[in-house]
């Protein structure tokens, strides 16, 4: 129709229908690609034919966590494509696949260049210490003593925070268990692409039935650590990391319900899940701290002095905030690049469904937080300090911060979010993330640390 002058009056615009939406949407290639993907959409949108017969599938835990909600597609499904190869024409239309191979070689020469360091370390220089020490008979030789052997008498002397230390081992050993079960499963195929928040659910399920390694784990270092009071260690091991998790969960529900997101998780869901942690993992969680109470401590090879030994002065490398920041560095080198795809799996729609890449990353990262966790701590003793369990903790857990900063940086370099609802929901799942990440990485740290300190002390003659 002709334009109007201004002089006239005009009548407020129709909204439009269906078949007017329709041809003003232009199709790409990558929109035919992803077809599959967005039909179901479509059809809930749009006057589809629906068929009557068929039910709607149930949601899994994990789609309800994500706010996602399914429903059955109107369109029939292709006979000819095999089920073993059905992610293929993905797999073939996306280029990720070689710089997940780039990322895998990058990460080997990482380990590569780890493994020679410590391998140098043990096969050398300490082999070298450990003679030269156990050489040493008269009186006057062990005057001349100097580097970690001078710190048998206090290398296991008990920390400051021992409570929340053991408290932090307990639940990263639990989180470690659950994720390297739940990427095996997905990695042997068991959790299907196809089936949207079935990866959740099964490490909702995994955490929930691994408190009894936590409260093991907890309670027996604690008592390692000489502490005495392994009750209030086990409410604290069920109760306050998954608390952090539950208060976040239920402070970004809240902000979602008030907008009126469709993200927002029913208050009935809330109320199941804080049943399962109340009522299965709790329980659990006492079980294995009252077999941890009841067990031995870990053995230590050396006994220690009643007064601390003095702590030379340090030098800028090796104080605590110069190696804790390098510690982190080479592990969150491993794994930047399958945080950037699975960030993008999540916030940018993309499918995700090569587990096996993700595995291998996964292994790649626990050898890293160890070799680097040992090398340092060894520069430590190296150094006379002996304050080493909570530095080896941090060293390879500090690679939860440069996961934090680089969440931050994809939120405001990729990302386009405007909303308050849409920023708190990534934030809040990102606090979570890294939260995970700062415990399991921590533990493998600490551990590696402490099994390379008994055995290093082991080994030496001490008077």
């Amino acid at each position: 129709p002709e334009p109007k002058s201004d002089a006239q009056p005009t009548e407020p615009p129709m909204r439009p229908t269906n078949d007017v939406l329709f041809r003003k949407i232009i199709v790409t290639p990558f929109d035919i690609a992803l077809f599959p993907f967005i039909k179901q959409s479509f059809s809930s949108s749009f006057d589809f034919c629906k068929d009557s017969e068929k039910r709607n599938p149930s949601e899994n835990l994990g789609q309800v966590l994500f706010g996602e909600r399914i429903s059955s597609s109107p369109y029939k499904e292709n006979k000819s494509i095999k089920w073993a190869s059905r992610w293929d024409y993905i797999l073939d239309s996306m280029s990720h696949t070689n710089i997940q191979w780039l990322s895998i070689m990058n990460s080997f020469v990482i380990i590569l260049f780890l493994s020679g360091m410590v391998a140098i370390i043990i096969l050398r220089t300490l082999h070298r210490d450990i003679i030269r020490y156990n050489e040493m008979s008269s009186s006057e030789d062990a005057q001349e003593d100097f580097g970690w052997k001078l710190l048998h008498g206090d290398v296991f002397r008990p920390p400051r925070n021992r409570m929340l230390l053991s408290v932090f081992l307990g639940q990263g050993t639990q989180v470690l268990i659950m994720t390297f079960i739940t990427l095996l499963l997905a990695c042997l195929g068991f959790l299907s692409p196809s089936n949207r928040g079935a990866l959740m659910t099964c490490a909702v399920v995994l955490w929930v039935l691994l408190g009894t390694p936590a409260g093991y784990v907890s309670a027996r270092m604690y008592k390692t650590l000489k502490g005495v009071k392994w009750k209030t260690n086990f409410l604290l091991t069920a109760l306050l990391c998954p608390g952090v998790v539950f208060a976040d969960l239920f402070f970004m529900n809240v902000i979602l319900w008030v907008e009126g997101s469709s993200a927002a998780i029913s208050f009935g869901t809330l109320i199941g899940i804080l049943a399962m942690w109340c009522g299965i993992s709790v329980p659990l969680t006492f079980v294995g701290a009252y077999f941890g109470a009841k067990k031995k401590q870990f053995r230590v090879p050396v006994c220690t002095n009643q007064i601390p030994r003095h702590i030379p002065r340090q030098s800028f490398f090796t104080k605590p905030p110069f190696g804790i920041m390098i510690g982190g560095i080479l592990p969150f080198g491993c794994v930047f690049i399958q945080l950037f795809l699975i960030l993008n799996s999540i916030w940018s729609h993309q499918m995700y469904f090569m587990f096996g890449f993700l595995f291998l990353v996964f292994i790649i990262l626990l050898i890293t937080c160890s070799e680097a966790a040992v090398l340092l701590c060894y520069f430590y003793l190296c150094a006379e300090d002996y304050h080493w369990w909570w530095r080896a903790f941090f060293t390879s857990s500090f690679t939860a911060v440069y996961l934090l900063i680089y969440t931050v940086h994809y939120f405001f370099a990729k990302l386009q979010i405007t909303g308050t609802a849409s920023a708190i929901l990534y934030f809040g799942y990102t606090m979570v993330m890294v939260l995970i990440f700062f415990l399991f990485t921590g533990t493998v740290g600490f551990f590696s640390c402490f099994w390379f300190i008994i055995k290093i002390y082991s080994v030496v003659k001490v008077d």
